[in-house]
């Protein structure tokens, strides 16, 4: 088996195995997951999917170390992968219901998408009341006005 065809097999049983009940057994294949994605091996369509699938987590999972695992997950596909917004726009939509340090992540997924349609939305949280959301909205915001790319909307 090729190396490629066996990181889809690997990530595509992770992926089941997220199904588990035990929140311990769904944090670690998250873990996996991550992994997965942090050797940038990948199609960019893999990764597209796999972060749209890691986004559907963060925001429905009800406890927060899966929430966190998937949002870890996702900010590692962003160093690796050029996500585009409405990839992860969900989170956009999500992002005030989420506590502070996910909400760091959240951020940080939205910067790294050089996508200007993310701009409104990081700077909403420019006055919050967490210094570390405070300073990744910083972040976000001169990422985001570094690249200068219009909006895909």
């Amino acid at each position: 088996m090729d190396e490629y065809l066996g990181l889809t097999a690997f990530l595509e049983s992770a992926w089941q195995e997220l199904n588990a009940p035990d929140a311990d057994r769904r944090h670690f294949c998250l873990d996996a997951i991550s992994d997965v994605l942090e050797t940038g091996r990948l199609t960019q369509n893999d990764a597209e999917r796999s972060v749209e699938r890691l986004v559907a987590v963060a925001l429905s999972d009800e406890g927060y170390p899966v929430r966190e695992a998937s949002l870890h997950a996702a900010c590692t596909a962003a160093t690796h992968y050029e996500l585009p917004y409405q990839v992860v726009k969900p989170l956009a939509v999500g992002a005030s219901g989420f506590e502070p340090l996910l909400l760091t992540y959240v951020l940080a997924i939205l910067g790294s998408t050089h996508d200007q349609a993310a701009l409104p939305i990081v700077q909403r949280f420019h006055n919050h009341p967490h210094p570390e959301v405070r300073r990744e909205v910083a972040e976000a915001v001169h990422e985001l006005r570094w690249s200068g790319e219009p909006s895909s909307q």
